[in-house]
């Protein structure tokens, strides 16, 4: 008799997507507090609904979904976007990651959770420390009076943390962990190799994929394109050591600059009679794409992203465990408490930066509410506790007090600015810098 359990798991995926989108519409309410909340109790009382153990096939669900989840998020960033904020982006994603990293490997010589190895610190906090793009997204959608500069910094910092957040995870944090010590030096010489190299592949492939673009003249092939992209950049820098979703990210964004600057280009008469030799190599005059077809590859990459983290939702779910929750409850309070307030205290320091150097705009005490509150942690979080060997000690800790803290900044962070834009801000949309 056949199995028809891949078709069930999808009807349930596709269903419980419907029906939480057309509630958070009438309720208004973000989208991403229903999938959670539904998620659970299908595993809960509807266990015939999902009959495939996802947390079996995790890996395999892993690998399938991340590349559609940051393809989605990386497509929507700018090329004119990332030149003006660039450096904000810079400070948000990488320098303030690594502070708060180390900020909170710091609260080590505190003891808050007992038996755990300074090495253990640095990997629980990048763990969770990464936010989620989808369930920002989700939360946002639904407001008004959001400026489109503060949605840049909120997309290009949850990129780019990411990308930060596994470097130090995988490269450092990890080995430390395991082996009980490490060689500072050599461990940040690996980390920076990780960081360049999976730059230079992203680029290469970006610029590989852009001129694929070229051959390709319907939106439907212009978006495989870009899924093929995106799983061979993730595949190929895994395969090669470094940080996958690094090198995926930097492929998507480089092969959608180009296309940004061909389509600027196209507007710019002058550009039409003379070309450069970076126009040249770019095979200037043959158009990848144009922007309606872009405009479908958008939303559809923004609904393959959404399905795919709705999926990652499902393995969340099965991974709840109330009375786990209630044994660790202290342990999952403090590491929200702590992650929250190191968050708040970095992006102070961005919005002080901001009115100091003139590289990095000044975002004012708004901006610096909104940035604190969307950092609410989500997949990539629940991925990386997965990758923890089995044959670690404390790895129950781990994936209960990071479970705890996923759910908990989505709910808390998400009703905080749902609170805040339904009740409180009732002016227009401005721009987010004063100058």
């Amino acid at each position: 008799m056949h199995s028809f359990a891949p078709e069930i798991l999808l009807v349930t995926i596709l269903s419980l997507v419907v029906l939480s989108d057309s509630i958070s519409a009438r309720l208004k309410i973000p989208s991403v507090f229903l999938l959670l909340i539904g998620s659970y109790l299908i595993y809960t009382y509807a266990k015939m609904a999902v009959p495939i153990d996802l947390k079996l096939y995790f890996d395999t669900v892993i690998l399938f979904c991340i590349p559609l989840i940051f393809m989605a998020d990386a497509l929507h960033l700018h090329f004119s976007d990332i030149k003006k904020h660039g450096w904000s982006i810079f400070y948000l994603a990488v320098f303030a990651v690594a502070l708060s990293i180390t900020a909170g490997a710091s609260l080590y010589n505190l003891d808050l959770f007992e038996g755990l190895t300074l090495g253990a610190y640095v990997s629980l906090f990048a763990i969770n420390m990464a936010t989620d793009a989808v369930s920002v997204q989700s939360v946002l959608s639904r407001f008004h009076g959001i400026s489109h500069d503060i949605k840049v910094l909120i997309e290009g910092e949850s990129l780019g943390n990411d990308a930060t957040a596994v470097i130090a995870f995988f490269f450092i944090g990890l080995p430390w962990m395991m082996s009980g010590t490490i060689d500072a030096g050599d461990a940040t010489m690996d980390a920076l190799r990780v960081f360049v190299v999976s730059i230079g592949l992203g680029i290469a492939f970006g610029y590989l994929f852009y001129m694929l673009m070229k051959l390709i003249d319907d939106k439907r092939g212009e978006l495989f394109i870009f899924i093929i992209e995106a799983y061979l950049a993730y595949l190929i820098g895994e395969h090669f050591h470094v940080s996958g979703i690094l090198t995926l990210i930097t492929a998507i964004i480089a092969t959608k600059a180009w296309i940004d600057i061909d389509m600027k280009s196209l507007k710019d008469v002058s550009e039409k009679k003379s070309k450069t030799f970076l126009q040249k190599l770019r095979l200037h005059g043959i158009d990848p794409t144009t922007s309606e077809r872009m405009e479908y590859i958008y939303e559809m990459a923004k609904e393959f992203g959404y399905i795919a983290a709705v999926v990652i939702f499902f393995v969340l779910a099965e991974m709840v465990s109330l009375e786990k929750f209630w044994e660790y409850k202290t342990e999952i309070l403090i590491m929200f408490v702590v992650t929250t307030v190191i968050r708040a205290l970095s992006m102070a320091k961005f919005a002080f930066w901001g009115n100091k150097v003139k590289h990095i705009k000044p975002v004012g005490f708004e901006g610096w509410f909104i940035l604190t509150f969307s950092g609410m942690k989500g997949a990539l979080s629940i991925i990386l506790v997965h990758m923890i060997p089995a044959s670690f000690e404390y790895k129950e800790l781990f994936e209960v007090v990071t479970t705890g803290v996923v759910i908990l900044s989505i709910f808390v962070y998400g009703t905080t600015l749902w609170a805040y834009f339904t009740f409180f801000k009732k002016d227009e949309e401005k721009k987010l810098f004063s100058h």
